[in-house]
């Protein structure tokens, strides 16, 4: 029953992280929850996925939204950065990025929240495509080895932004740097023996449909559905890290004291949900406005 959870799990985290990246959202609190030791989910959950984005980087490959000439770039700067990454984290305290990438993220959230244009087809590129890669992908890279989460999201975002691309492409693209920085921490997480095979197979095979699957939705869909589930990723990645990180018995406790608190973060919250709404209703009118 486990290892078919475990599948299902493996399948539906594919199939997001394929569309809009986080797969890692799903799939890693699941090992957590079946009793594996972190270090051990962390290895059982870096394989498994790297087989999922493995399989959706083909797929994207084949229906010609990757090109070998230019993705190289992105690819041999992230070897460097996400080497130097492993090594710094473990020279480094990275408690600084704990406080400042919730911020960071919520900032890509309101301005593609208020850019409903963003990503919908390909235009002219901020950046050369040599410096940002020389910029972007060494540093990505390292915060990929360094620290992590939300790097999916700063890619697609740097894609759209700085090059341009259509969000199909910079989805495709960040798969393939996704993988690259997945492949190298799978191998070092194999060579400490931090991988449970039995249970990283059965989530694989879920990630072989669900990878496949994924990426077919994006290319047939396009912006209309990559950018609601990007906003629903990086909205989900910011409540983790907040709660990783804010929510502790001392902060709740604070809470309960000052209970005037509850105001500001109940508007924010209404405030984000309103920028939601308003988007949603502003592609609808765009839609309804397009002729037949």
């Amino acid at each position: 029953m486990t290892l078919f959870l475990l599948f299902i799990t493996g399948m539906f985290a594919g199939t997001v992280d394929a569309i809009a990246g986080g797969g890692g959202l799903i799939s890693l609190p699941m090992l957590l929850s079946i009793g594996m030791p972190p270090h051990i989910a962390f290895g059982t959950n870096k394989l498994q996925g790297t087989i999922g984005t493995f399989m959706a980087v083909l797929k994207y490959y084949r229906h010609g939204y990757i090109s070998l000439k230019k993705v190289y770039k992105g690819v041999l700067w992230g070897v460097a950065g996400s080497i130097l990454g492993a090594v710094a984290s473990q020279l480094m305290s990275s408690e600084f990025l704990h406080k400042i990438i919730p911020l960071l993220l919520c900032a890509i959230f309101v301005y593609t929240v208020c850019s409903p244009k963003l990503g919908h087809q390909d235009r002219e590129a901020r950046l050369g495509e040599s410096i940002f890669y020389l910029l972007f992908g060494f540093a990505l890279a390292f915060y990929d080895g360094f620290f992590g989460p939300g790097t999916g999201s700063f890619w697609v975002f740097a894609l759209t932004f700085f090059l341009g691309y259509n969000l199909i492409k910079a989805t495709a693209y960040t798969k393939v740097f996704n993988l690259n920085s997945s492949f190298i921490a799978t191998l070092c997480f194999a060579a400490g023996g931090n991988i449970d095979y039995r249970f990283a197979i059965a989530m694989a095979l879920g990630q072989i449909i669900g990878g496949r699957l994924g990426a077919h939705l994006a290319i047939t869909k396009g912006a209309r559905l990559i950018r609601p589930v990007f906003l629903g990723v990086v909205s989900l990645t910011i409540a983790s890290l907040v709660y990783k990180n804010y929510a502790n018995a001392q902060m709740i406790t604070a809470l309960s004291r000052h209970a005037n608190l509850a105001l500001p973060v109940l508007a924010v919250a209404v405030l984000l949900a309103s920028m939601l709404i308003g988007y949603f209703r502003l592609i609808k009118r765009e839609k309804s406005q397009t002729p037949g």
